[in-house]
């Protein structure tokens, strides 16, 4: 457990950890499928944060890689297939997190919401452009702000 979850149930926890891979899985399947390059760029991202988020998110991320790539799988197996349907239950998921962001600690909240941001963005970018690069599709586009989750620093 990190400190700044001492104070959450195990439930709370539970879904700060998988915040990431919500957020994955919800930009990855926005234009209706989900694409292996952007499984792919979660699983680096994930990666890459557990090793060069901000400080004070490394041990936020170094948990949350752990099977990661397992965890992102099963959570597409056990969701629908149907995009809109897919979409909605990750959208009710990922607004959960807002009551928690008020039980912790606002600074923390407040960058881990900025990393979740930007690991939408590059998603969102792996899929589409020239070769896969620097486009974001309209799908995406409309969920890439997090607009579900309330911004913690307000």
């Amino acid at each position: 457990m990190i400190a700044q979850f001492e104070n959450l149930s195990q439930k709370e926890e539970e879904l700060m950890f998988s915040l990431p891979i919500y957020v994955s899985v919800l930009i990855a399947g926005a234009d209706g499928e989900i694409d292996n390059n952007e499984i792919k760029k979660a699983v680096s991202l994930a990666n890459l944060k557990k090793k060069k988020a901000r400080k004070d998110l490394l041990e936020y991320y170094s948990h949350v890689y752990r099977d990661f790539e397992d965890k992102i799988k099963v959570t597409i197996a056990n969701l629908p297939i149907d995009s809109k349907e897919r979409e909605s239950i990750l959208i009710e998921d990922i607004k959960k997190a807002n009551d928690v962001f008020e039980k912790i600690d606002k600074k923390f909240a407040t960058k881990l919401y900025a990393s979740l941001k930007d690991m939408a963005i590059h998603i969102a970018e792996a899929s589409g452009g020239i070769f896969g690069y620097m486009s974001v599709g309209y799908e995406e586009s409309r969920l890439i702000d997090l607009k579900m989750i309330k911004d913690p620093s307000k």
